[in-house]
């Protein structure tokens, strides 16, 4: 088991270090930031001497060491735009995200799993179809257009629903529909799936010959042990919410750090970039490898192999 934590924790740490190398140098060839940062006209002395400052005389590999030692010993670099620290002005915009990708996870099990649960006890009836048609279409739109639809109907037609930003809790509502609905239909599809393999197992049948009711043999019997997939795809539906709510904040105006990363991207304003890359990177690698560490623990054949 050592061996095998060890092995899943070097491939995570090496996955980030790939990204961060490769994001780093992809930034750069985007274009000059200071054509950005100064005015039309400025002479050519006046953006050599903003270029020194920034740093960005330096030849391409003396930026990367400096940036790269600069995460081990704190200094996330400073923003070209915000001329302040990158660690700041991610540490302001964190909680709008967490908050958001909170409330879109405990919904996502507080409905995924009933929903899972009742299609499968109400097997190829109508609420099964109904439930699982629903759940497909859910599962492949994508956020970004259902946060579209979703302003359109509810904030332009109806005018019922704020479109954007961060206030009140009515805020919340329109993009955590449109992050939610993926995942609850990911969800709600293994649940089922799940389950209807686990009720049909004969241990099941005893349970329900010593007279215990449906729902109790489904619900305290068969759910523990369909529960190990569903687990599973919970972790790759966090993953998949950390790297989309960066569209779904942009569609939003939302506050968090998808939307400083796509405006910084736009401002051509490196450091920020490259540490919100490395930040969502981060925090999926580190998901991943939760959830892999846990097959480790419930399989002892992946541990060994």
């Amino acid at each position: 088991m050592k061996r095998y934590v060890i092995m899943r924790v070097l491939k995570a740490v090496f996955t980030i270090w790939a990204v961060y190398t490769l994001v780093f140098f992809l930034t750069r060839v985007t274009g000059d930031p200071v054509d950005w940062l100064t005015m039309a006209g400025a002479s050519d002395s006046a953006k050599e001497t903003l270029r020194e400052n920034l740093g960005l005389d330096l030849p391409l590999w003396k930026q990367y060491i400096k940036s790269f030692i600069g995460l081990f010993t704190g200094d996330t670099g400073e923003s070209y735009y915000y001329a302040r620290q990158v660690s700041d002005l991610f540490a302001e915009r964190i909680w709008p995200t967490i908050s958001l990708g909170g409330i879109v996870l405990f919904i996502t099990i507080l409905i995924g799993l009933p929903l899972g649960v009742l299609a499968a006890v109400k097997h190829n009836s109508l609420l099964d179809r109904i439930t699982m048609s629903t759940a497909v279409i859910g599962s492949t739109m994508p956020n970004f257009v259902l946060g579209i639809l979703l302003i359109f109907i509810f904030a332009l037609k109806l005018r019922v629903l704020p479109s954007g930003s961060m206030g009140t809790a009515k805020n919340y509502i329109l993009p955590v529909i449109a992050l939610s609905v993926g995942p609850i239909a990911s969800v709600a599809r293994l649940t089922r799936s799940s389950l209807l393999d686990v009720i049909r197992n004969e241990y099941l049948d005893f349970a329900r010959a010593k007279g215990i009711r449906e729902w109790k043999v489904v619900i305290k019997h068969g759910l523990r042990n369909a529960l190990i997939p569903v687990i599973t795809i919970l972790g790759a539906q966090l993953s998949s919410l950390i790297g989309g709510s960066v569209v779904v904040e942009t569609v939003f105006a939302w506050p968090g750090i998808g939307t400083l990363i796509v405006t910084s991207a736009q401002q051509r304003d490196f450091p920020v970039v490259v540490f919100g890359v490395l930040v969502i990177a981060a925090s999926v690698t580190f998901v991943n490898l939760l959830v892999d560490l846990s097959y480790g623990l419930l399989d002892p054949r992946i541990r060994k192999s």
